[in-house]
C-alpha cells in the first residue's frame, strides 16, 4: 500500500534496483516501521492539537490583545513624543539656530572678512619676499653641500662597492650554494626515510581498519539510517491521516452534541421567545417611554417660558421699559429703482 501522494501530471518514478545489502534492509524495514509508527502516533497526534489550541489563541486572544497593545503603546509612547518634538523642541531648535547665526555666524563672517582676510593678506606677501631670499640662499647651500659629498661620500663608495665588497659577495654566494646542496641532499635522504617509516607503521594499518572494519559498519549504519528515515516519514504522513480522522470525528462529535442543539434551541425556542417578548413587552416599554419623553420636554419648555416671562417682569418692574429702537428714515426710491420695481410688479400681475 502505497501512502505517499504523487503531484499530478509527473510520471511515476522507475522502481529502484535492489542494493547489495537487500537481505539486511529487507530484515529491519518492517519491524523499524512498527516500532516507529506506535512511538510516532501519540506525538503526531499531540502536535496537531497543540496546533490547533495554538491557532485559536492566537486568534481570539493574542490579537486582540496586541492591537490593543498597539493603540495603547501609540497613545501613551508615540503621539506624546510627536507632539513635544513637534510643538517644543522643533520650534526650540529653529529659535536656537537663528540665535546662533545672529550671535555666531554673522560676527564670525564679518571678523573672517574685514579682519582676517587683510591680515592674511600682509602675511602672505611678507611670507613670499622671505622665501624668495631663503630660496636663494639655499640653492647655494645645495651647490656647495652637493660638490662636498660626491667628492668625499660618493666617489669613495663606488670603489669600494666594485673592487671589495663584490669579489667578497660572489665567493659567499658559490660557498652558500655548495652548502645548500648538501643540505637538500641530506633532507631528501631523512625525508625518504620518515615517509616509508610513517607509511608502514600508521598508513597502511589505517587504511586497512577503514577497508576492512569502518566501511562495513558505515555501509550498515547508512542503510539502517535511511530505513528509519523512511519509516519515520511513513509514519508521519499516516499520523497524519489518523490525526486527521480523530479531529473530523470530534469536530463532528462536538457539531452533534452541541452546535445543532444550540443552533436548534436559539432557532426554535429563543427566537420565538424574543419575538414575543420584544412585541408584547418591549414594543409597548419604549411606546411608552417615548411619549413620556414628549410629555417631558412640552412640561420643561412650558417651565422655561414661564421662568423667562417672569424675569422679563422683574425686569421690567425693576429698571422700566428698555428703550425701542427708533424706525429707519423712509428713503424715496429713485427713477431706475421704481421701473425695476414697476416692471417686477408687472411680470407677478400677469403670472
Amino acid at each position: 500500500m502505497d501512502l505517499e501522494k504523487r503531484p499530478l501530471g509527473r510520471p511515476q518514478e522507475p522502481p529502484r534496483r535492489s542494493d547489495p545489502e537487500g537481505c539486511v534492509a529487507a530484515a529491519i524495514r518492517v519491524p523499524v516501521r512498527i516500532v516507529v509508527l506506535v512511538l510516532v502516533v501519540p506525538v503526531r497526534l499531540v502536535w496537531d492539537a497543540l496546533v490547533v489550541a495554538g491557532r485559536v489563541v492566537r486568534d481570539t486572544v493574542l490579537r486582540p490583545v496586541g492591537r490593543a497593545l498597539a493603540w495603547l503603546g501609540r497613545a501613551v509612547f508615540v503621539w506624546p513624543l510627536v507632539g513635544v518634538w513637534r510643538y517644543l523642541v522643533v520650534p526650540l531648535a529653529k529659535g536656537a539656530a537663528w540665535l546662533g547665526y545672529v550671535l555666531l555666524v554673522v560676527p564670525a563672517v564679518w571678523v573672517y572678512r574685514w579682519v582676517l582676510t587683510p591680515v592674511g593678506h600682509a602675511l602672505a606677501w611678507c611670507a613670499g619676499g622671505v622665501g624668495a631670499v631663503l630660496a636663494v640662499v639655499g640653492r647655494g647651500l645645495y651647490a656647495v653641500l652637493a660638490a662636498l659629498a660626491r667628492g668625499l661620500v660618493v666617489v669613495p663608495a663606488v670603489w669600494l662597492w666594485t673592487w671589495v665588497l663584490t669579489p667578497v659577495g660572489h665567493a659567499l654566494a658559490w660557498c652558500g650554494r655548495g652548502l645548500a646542496r648538501c643540505l637538500r641532499v641530506v633532507a631528501t635522504g631523512v625525508g625518504v626515510a620518515l615517509y616509508w617509516t610513517v607509511r608502514v607503521l600508521l598508513v597502511l594499518p589505517a587504511l586497512a581498519v577503514w577497508r576492512w572494519v569502518l566501511a562495513p559498519v558505515g555501509r550498515v549504519l547508512v542503510v539502517v539510517g535511511g530505513e528509519v528515515r523512511d519509516a519515520l516519514g511513513h509514519a508521519w504522513r499516516i499520523a497524519g491521516y489518523v490525526s486527521l480522522a480523530v479531529g473530523r470525528f470530534f469536530a463532528t462529535l462536538v457539531r452533534w452534541t452541541v452546535v445543532e442543539p444550540a443552533r436548534w434551541a436559539y432557532r426554535s425556542v429563543l427566537t420565538p421567545v424574543g419575538h414575543a417578548v420584544r412585541d408584547t413587552v418591549l414594543r409597548p416599554l419604549a411606546e411608552a417611554s417615548r411619549a413620556a419623553g414628549r410629555v417631558t420636554r412640552r412640561a420643561l419648555a412650558s417651565a422655561r417660558t414661564t421662568v423667562r416671562q417672569a424675569r422679563a417682569d422683574v425686569r421690567r418692574a425693576l429698571f422700566g421699559e428698555p428703550p425701542r429702537a427708533r424706525p429707519a428714515a423712509r428713503r424715496e426710491p429713485s427713477v431706475a429703482e421704481a421701473r425695476t420695481l414697476g416692471s417686477s410688479t408687472t411680470a407677478l400681475t400677469k403670472d
